[in-house]
């Protein structure tokens, strides 16, 4: 099997539009939340949401580019420049028939689709779609309008597990690398779902923090009075790449894929499991795969959207794991200042966890006043970064559906 390292990333947040700077609120424990400008959302509970800040796609795109596509695909497009540029690749030397794109969304171009259909019955005459309206609103659209922009000919795909999406793609990239099939791969996933349908849809499931008096406050995973997650935007891109290919060009290599595994909790179309149990699975067979222990594992971003019931299975699903080993992992949920990324989570959360490790400091939890019971024993990092040696990082993901999918990242030794 092939190694497979990371040589590249790019972050398109509410909380900054590139790594740095997403990396720099992190630790100052920014919180992305505020009003809902994107459109009148007096008629739902929630009313706020964890929007992009002063994004301007036509200082990097084209401005058909951007008119041509969805945000999410705009989102994917300015991502994947920025991890290019930070890999240092040289697209007019790689083999880009062993190039490939395989990303992530959760809903695909949602936008479009609400805007296109509101029109639709709103006109009172033969109405007349977009020509671009399918094209914008399919799912798979941002892996081909990446390929096609970077002439990348290798494998192509989309992944959907809702907000386990992304880090399906991370394995899906990984796996593929490992086999001998690609050399390089852009990864990742984006999301543009601050919507009506989609904030409506997750409002009337009760799904979503009602904190509108105080919204950057709302996002408190771990706090007893926690009461539902924040939507959030945005794209997160990582470069993944042959190791041997990457020696070779003399890349600068960031880290090391070292597991990944996914499982399904079978059991309800939302919640999560109680005991975490296929949560659980997902992470022995990820440590499994990177042939190490809990005990190895420095760092834990949580999956840890603020919901009740689905901050306690995760704690669950790590304390069967840690059982009685004696590992203290430090744990933290960067949800609390991004919002919820949906299936581009999993790819924003690895690069904040790729960041970690390069400066040994843990985000922290934000917005934690009365710390949860349940976490009694366990190392939650809550208001303040902590100092300590990062070498392995683990990555949580989980989805409506019962989707469990885990990536394991280290230092390269």
């Amino acid at each position: 099997m092939k190694r497979v390292v990371v040589t590249g990333i790019g972050a398109l947040t509410p909380i900054g539009n590139d790594v740095e700077s997403f990396w720099e609120s992190l630790i100052k424990g920014v919180s992305g939340a505020g009003p809902i400008t994107k459109f009148e959302a007096e008629k739902f509970k929630t009313r706020f949401a964890c929007e992009l800040k002063d994004f301007k796609p036509e200082e990097t795109l084209d401005r058909k580019e951007v008119r041509k596509n969805d945000s999410y695909v705009v989102y994917a497009l300015a991502s994947t420049l920025q991890a290019i540029e930070h890999s240092g690749l040289d697209l007019d030397s790689i083999n880009k028939e062993r190039t490939g794109v395989i990303w992530a969304t959760g809903v695909g171009g949602f936008e479009t689709f609400e805007e296109e259909l509101l029109d639709f019955a709103d006109r009172g005459r033969v109405p007349r779609f977009s020509p671009y309206y399918t094209p914008k609103t399919i799912p798979n659209m941002a892996s081909g309008i990446v390929a096609i922009k970077f002439g990348f000919m290798g494998i192509n795909q989309t992944v959907t597990s809702a907000c386990a999406s992304s880090n399906n793609a991370i394995m899906d990239a990984f796996n593929y690398i490992r086999l001998g099939k690609a050399d390089i791969i852009v990864t990742g996933g984006s999301e543009a779902a601050i919507t009506n349908a989609s904030v409506g849809g997750f409002s009337a499931m009760r799904a979503l923090s009602t904190n509108n008096d105080n919204p950057k406050a709302a996002s408190r995973p771990f706090d007893v009075d926690r009461d539902g997650f924040v939507m959030g935007e945005g794209a997160g891109a990582l470069i993944l790449e042959d190791y041997d290919h990457a020696k070779a060009r003399g890349a600068n290599i960031i880290c090391e894929v070292l597991g990944a595994a996914s499982t399904a909790d079978a059991y309800h179309l939302s919640a999560t499991h109680p005991e975490g149990l296929g949560a659980k699975n997902a992470i022995n067979l990820a440590l499994e795969e990177a042939n190490l222990t809990i005990s190895d594992i420095d760092y834990i971003n949580a999956h840890a959207t603020s919901t009740p019931v689905g901050d306690i299975s995760e704690l669950k699903a790590i304390r069967a794991v840690i059982g009685d080993s004696g590992a203290s992992p430090s744990i933290s949920g960067t949800k609390s200042m991004t919002g919820h990324l949906l299936g581009a989570a999993g790819a924003i959360e690895a690069i904040a966890g790729i960041k970690a490790m390069e400066h040994n400091l843990v985000p922290p939890t934000i917005n934690v006043d009365n710390l949860d019971p349940a976490t009694e024993g366990l190392d939650i990092v809550i208001n303040e970064p902590k100092e300590r040696e990062i070498n392995y990082v683990m990555s949580d993901t989980f989805g409506f559906g019962g989707h469990n999918t885990i990536v394991i990242l280290g230092k390269v030794k």
